[in-house]
């Protein structure tokens, strides 16, 4: 989690202000909830306001079994950098 608010805190500190930033995560241990927070502090971070333009995950091809939620790993957001 620290490495993607590192990563995503210092994409937002150079991307310039109207920037998309399309940032992901495969790994499983981290969640979707866990994921996004760490973006939001990413963001605190880095002092930049942004806006979540699109949540993604994995396609249709790709299904998560309801007995098994950890193979919902793949998640994404597109963001704009104000």
């Amino acid at each position: 989690v620290k490495g993607y608010q590192r990563l995503n805190s210092e994409a937002m500190r150079v991307i310039k202000p109207g920037g998309i930033l399309f940032t992901f995560s495969c790994s499983q241990v981290v969640d979707r909830q866990l994921f996004y927070d760490s973006i939001v502090s990413a963001a605190i971070q880095a002092g930049r306001q942004i806006k979540v333009l699109h949540h993604l995950s994995q396609p249709a091809d790709h299904p998560v079994s309801i007995f098994h939620p950890e193979g919902e790993y793949l998640k994404g957001l597109v963001l704009y950098v104000e």
